[in-house]
């Protein structure tokens, strides 16, 4: 298993990051990346936290922890800016924090996150057929979530997804500890969306191409 988008005590989670980790290690997870929210306010002190603990734990556990960030509720003139600073300092996953259908994110944060070149837009809500053609383009993966609210939006990202050709990433948004998956969760997540066992494992794919390109990068 495999989850790109979680939050520790760095942002709004529960855990210290050796702890989600070691979490994750039990629950069979190959790959967790740590991308905490931030804005300009935080990311010069919460993302050299998470890069040194990924490279520690790295050293040690079997698992391979990815260091990265969740840019969130930024203005959409500032999105290249960070997403650029961050990969600078160390982020090798930056997920953007999308249109969500249940909180009052900028309208055009989906299109202006695209465009900056992040890896994921997480929860993009109501995406438009135009900004899913362009994350195809960009080669930005579109979200799945398995968070509570955010998840009303998962029918049309992945309608949207399908009709432009655009990545599509099974993530949960992980705040506390019992957010991380089981392989039945994740099976019944897919049932839900009534998503073909081929379908599910080109998105499971997805992420894990996501993460050698990240490994590759960080070599």
């Amino acid at each position: 298993m495999i989850d790109l988008h979680t939050h520790t005590f760095l942002s709004d989670g529960a855990l210290i990051p050796s702890e989600l980790a070691r979490r994750a290690v039990t629950a069979g997870y190959k790959a967790i990346a740590i991308t905490d929210h931030v804005d300009h306010s935080n990311i010069k002190t919460v993302l050299p936290g998470i890069v040194e603990a990924a490279q520690v734990l790295n050293r040690y556990w079997d698992i391979q922890v990815l260091p990265g960030v969740e840019i969130t509720h930024v203005p959409v003139e500032v999105f290249s800016e960070l997403t650029g600073f961050a990969r600078e300092k160390g982020a090798r996953i930056v997920v953007a924090h999308g249109e969500s259908p249940v909180e009052p994110v900028i309208p055009g944060t989906n299109r202006a996150a695209i465009q900056a070149g992040v890896d994921i837009l997480a929860h993009p809500g109501y995406i438009t057929d135009e900004d899913a053609l362009l994350a195809r383009e960009r080669e930005v993966a579109l979200e799945l979530t398995a968070r509570a609210g955010h998840a009303s939006g998962n029918r049309h990202v992945l309608d949207a997804a399908r009709r432009a050709g655009a990545k599509l990433v099974l993530n949960t948004d992980t705040h506390l500890p019992d957010d991380l998956l089981t392989r039945e969760k994740i099976d019944g997540i897919f049932a839900a969306l009534d998503v073909s066992e081929e379908l599910k494992k080109e998105i499971l794919a997805n992420s894990a191409e996501i993460v050698a390109r990240a490994v590759k990068q960080g070599a």
